[in-house]
């Protein structure tokens, strides 16, 4: 409901038997709190608000914020607790517990399908359908979103935990969170019952993931884009006050080279570019640039850190998005007046297909880890997985059990994701880089009709050299005939034959003369013996 721009249609202070009703409501509503609580979460006389707004769908919606935050919201004079109260009273409502892959998706308006369920040793909360319920990741009771059941638990049960389980309403990292101080979830400790190992669960939960982070058996279901573009996605806080300054989780260090601003710049940089190539597809397009920003740049950005566009150089979206034009990586146009809609992506734009060494992508892996606070704070040898990660290097069975990786696995698999390629020099020329595999020069003996033997070689052409250079200088210093005809097997490929065993000629002149690797040339031990016939 609030995973895109709401708009404030008044927000006034609450009348003393507003309050009064506020709170009977309340108690109502939720009866197992206590009257202290209710008092409590209603004060008798600090500042409450109520805001009436209209979500982007066009649900009138009242709101009642206090001390800045919002804490509850009606909508169809239904009473709903936010992510800010439910951190005060985790119990308030049943919660059931998914994985933190696919919060997310929550923020992004999807809703939870049963198949994205963990079940805990204690089984899953008796709730009945259409009931409200909270829900929570693994490892963290503190509720991330809120939702309304599909179905009961028995039919939960009975279905083999398949369909739609609930039709979420709001979420933490949403537009209603953010209208708030934007505070992340505290970290409460799971139940006892629900700390128990979760190996017994590991075939659950079905996400196919490629390196893309494109998910093939999805688990959640996206909300369908509908109704009127909202072009702004910076709403006004819901209690008027002053503009944020916090940090949003960046490196206040006073030691760092960088500024806060560059900080910034370089995160909104990485989260267009992550949600461009793993959020995006061609299909999306033309793609309002307000839900572009809302549906996937913020969803791309790292745990623990905010995303905030007014902290960056750029102040706005839409000049972000312009600079993002000018190099030419997306196309930008206002379809309808004032509202722009990104309406192409030049997938083949340099971000991709650069080529790194090994070293370099350890360097980069390492910095970002680090620059994330990544690493795990007991195990330094351990790094922690953020939604970036698991997109690219976690296989489908493992997105749902795997949190935490080694240093050196968590560089392997980064490494082993990568296409490989390889870069051959040659003096005077520039450096020729090409993708796949370089194969080494192979050398063979075979036996022909005549019970001759030849001296094969292949491969010449990915080293610089000429087959038929080659086979002109083996056929002058063996004083034997040479042939070049056409690889089997191999496109555009030459190999080059000589008549005997000639390969201590052919190792000499790759070896001392062309000066190539050793490690590039096999077949080498098949020259003859001292004293042995050719």
């Amino acid at each position: 409901m609030f995973a895109k721009a709401f708009r404030v249609k008044s927000n006034t202070a609450i009348k003393g038997s507003d309050r009064r009703k506020l709170r009977a409501d309340v108690t109502t509503a939720f009866p197992t709190l206590g009257t202290d609580q209710v008092s409590e979460l209603v004060p008798g006389k600090e500042e409450l608000n109520i805001v009436k707004l209209y979500a982007y769908k066009g649900d009138a919606v009242t709101v009642y914020v206090s001390g800045g935050n919002p804490i509850l919201f009606e909508l169809e004079k239904n009473l709903y607790p936010t992510v800010y109260t439910l951190w005060s009273y985790p119990d308030l409502l049943p919660t059931f517990t998914t994985w933190p892959l696919v919060l997310e998706k929550l923020v992004g308006g999807a809703d939870l399908m049963l198949p994205g369920l963990v079940m805990s040793p204690a089984g899953l909360p008796q709730v009945q359908k259409g009931d409200l319920c909270a829900i929570s990741l693994v490892g963290n009771r503190a509720p991330v979103a809120i939702g309304v059941a599909a179905m009961s638990t028995a039919e939960m049960l009975t279905s083999g935990l398949k369909g739609r389980g609930f039709s979420v309403l709001h979420t933490y990292q949403d537009h209603l969170w953010r209208s708030g101080n934007k505070s992340s979830p505290p970290s409460i400790a799971p139940l006892a019952l629900d700390s128990a190992d979760l190996s017994e669960e590991k075939g659950s939960v079905q996400v196919d993931s490629t390196l893309q982070g494109d998910m093939r058996h999805m688990i959640l279901e996206g909300e369908e884009e509908n109704g009127e573009a909202h072009q702004a996605c910076e709403e006004k806080s819901l209690s008027e006050a002053p503009e944020d300054t916090s940090t949003g989780g960046l490196n206040q260090d006073s030691t760092d080279s960088k500024t806060l601003q560059e900080q910034m710049d370089e995160l909104l940089q990485q989260c267009f570019l992550h949600a461009l190539k793993c959020r995006v597809k061609k299909a999306d397009l033309p793609l309002l640039t307000s839900t572009f920003l809302g549906s996937h740049m913020f969803s791309c950005c790292p745990e623990g850190q905010q995303l905030d566009i007014r902290k960056s150089s750029y102040k706005k979206l839409s000049k972000f998005l312009q600079q993002m034009q000018q190099e030419q990586i997306i196309q930008v146009k206002e379809l309808s007046k004032g509202v722009e809609s990104i309406v192409a992506v030049d997938w083949k734009h340099p971000r991709k297909g650069s080529f790194l060494e090994g070293s370099e992508v350890r360097t980069i892996i390492i910095n970002y880890a680090k620059k994330n606070d990544l690493v795990d704070a007991d195990n330094k040898n351990l790094v922690k997985l953020d939604p970036i990660l698991c997109d690219c290097i976690l296989e489908k069975n493992e997105q749902h059990t795997v949190m935490k990786l080694p240093w050196d696995s968590l560089l392997t698999r980064c490494l082993e994701k990568l296409q490989p390629a390889y870069q051959v020099t040659f003096p005077g020329q520039e450096p020729i880089v090409k993708k796949g595999k370089i194969c080494p020069i192979d050398i063979t003996l075979a036996q022909r009709a005549s019970n001759k033997k030849v001296t094969v070689v292949r491969n010449l052409e990915a080293y610089g050299l000429d087959p038929y250079s080659v086979a002109a200088i083996l056929q002058q210093r063996c004083q034997a005939s040479t042939t070049v005809t056409p690889a089997p097997g191999a496109k555009d490929s030459l190999q080059v034959q000589i008549q005997g065993n000639q390969v201590h000629h052919l190792g000499w002149l790759l070896l001392e003369e062309y000066q190539l690797p050793r490690k590039h040339i096999q077949g080498l031990e098949k020259a003859p013996k001292p004293g042995k016939k050719k």
